[in-house]
């Protein structure tokens, strides 16, 4: 097995101290038993979704079906989409916005972290 087939693609999102949010590219190890309470599938939008927000909690965010522009506060952004892993953890301040960007519907599934759980990410440098 090659190296790049031990890892997923991921994203992750995290506070910055002044308020903000930002984001680093990564990936996340396969075959590694997560530390997770439940998970849910949505496909449609809450209300608070459309403005920017953080996120509700720690969770993955697994892309079924759409492909989104997520931005943060200094107006940097990245595309997620089925493959990547997104790892919400900017829960506190302003928080980012996204936009559908491809697809009619964003089809994606929600896995929260247990309390102070490892998120398993590697940056990539």
């Amino acid at each position: 097995m090659n190296d790049e087939m031990k890892y997923i693609k991921a994203v992750r999102l995290y506070n910055t101290p002044d308020g903000g949010c930002d984001f680093e590219i990564g990936k996340i190890p396969t075959v590694t038993p997560m530390d997770v309470t439940t998970f849910w599938v949505q496909n449609h939008v809450d209300k608070y979704e459309k403005a920017a927000h953080p996120a509700p909690r720690r969770q993955y965010v697994v892309t079924l079906k759409g492909s989104l522009e997520f931005k943060v506060t200094n107006g940097k952004a990245f595309l997620i989409e089925p493959g990547i892993i997104l790892i919400a953890e900017d829960t506190t301040g302003q928080g980012h916005t996204w936009e559908l960007i491809k697809g009619e519907t964003w089809e994606r599934l929600y896995i929260p972290l247990a309390a102070n759980a490892e998120n398993h990410f590697i940056a990539d440098y």
